[in-house]
């Protein structure tokens, strides 16, 4: 295994920033009415980025892993990551589990979290908006630096390499164009937080500024932590709903109590 890290500028980052999520976290759409508010909102973004840019940075940290499958479970660098299949029929498609974009014999996975400096969201404590806009910049900015990452990932064969020749805009990145996904703990298809336990297991993610709490929250907040994997067919999906048989058996592939885990993933279990 082999591990990677990296410090970003805050001026790199701003090309790789989804304004729509931006936006979202305002309550802001794309429609007429909201024009002037959303362009009045991100200039302020913008001006806010430019004076915190040299004061603060992000950080990211990638490893390459080897990885096999093991039916619903992924087996990187020896440590077992049991993973959820999805339950419900969808016409024509199959029920899904990150584990099938990975061969059983030797193959490749990817472990990355990124985050800000911690102080960067505690910006302008006197000034409420611009606290809010620096707090829900500081999460655009650890996405961008995720996509800059996985981006280096995919071209540079010194990291992984494994697309060199992508040519795609950012436009196209966030359209999720690429080759590859890059789940995250606690997204839809990877509901279980806990699992950033496993991954915190081989990274080491506090070398970047990330303490988990009990619970695996995040510290900073604006912190991504995930795998990422290269199958030209992997795409995101969500794992939704699963019975309690699916629960109990992989509360003893996690090896944790039910009652643990049930915190983890109510919201999935029927």
């Amino acid at each position: 295994m082999k591990r990677d890290i990296f410090h970003y500028q805050i001026e790199e980052l701003v090309p790789y920033i989804d304004w729509s999520y931006f936006f979202h976290a305002w309550g802001l759409d794309h429609s007429k009415s909201n024009g002037a508010a959303m362009s009045d909102v991100r200039h302020d973004a913008e001006c806010i980025l430019k004076e915190l840019n040299g004061k603060y940075r992000t950080h990211a940290m990638f490893a390459l892993c080897d990885a096999r499958s093991e039916e619903d479970n992924i087996i990187i660098e020896d440590t077992l990551f049991p993973l959820l299949r999805q339950q419900h029929a969808q016409a024509g498609k199959p029920n899904l589990c990150l584990s099938d974009f990975i061969s059983p014999k030797n193959d490749q996975a990817g472990l990355f979290a990124t985050s800000t400096d911690a102080m960067f969201g505690a910006e302008y404590k006197d000034d409420i908006y611009k606290r809010v806009i620096v707090q829900i910049l500081a999460d655009r900015l650890a996405e961008a630096t995720a996509t800059l990452l996985h981006r280096h990932v995919r071209t540079d064969s010194n990291l992984w390499g494994y697309a060199p020749d992508e040519k795609l805009t950012i436009a196209e990145l966030h359209q999720e164009k690429n080759q590859g996904i890059r789940p995250a703990v606690g997204y839809p298809s990877l509901p279980d937080q806990s699992v950033i336990f496993l991954i915190d297991k081989i990274l080491d993610i506090k070398e970047i500024g990330i303490k988990l709490t009990s619970n695996g929250a995040m510290n900073p907040h604006a912190s991504v932590c995930g795998l990422m994997f290269s199958h030209p067919a992997s795409h995101y999906f969500a794992v939704g709903k699963i019975s309690h048989e699916q629960f109990t058996d992989y509360a003893k592939r996690r090896d944790i109590p039910m009652a643990e885990l049930h915190k983890y993933l109510s919201k999935n279990i029927e």
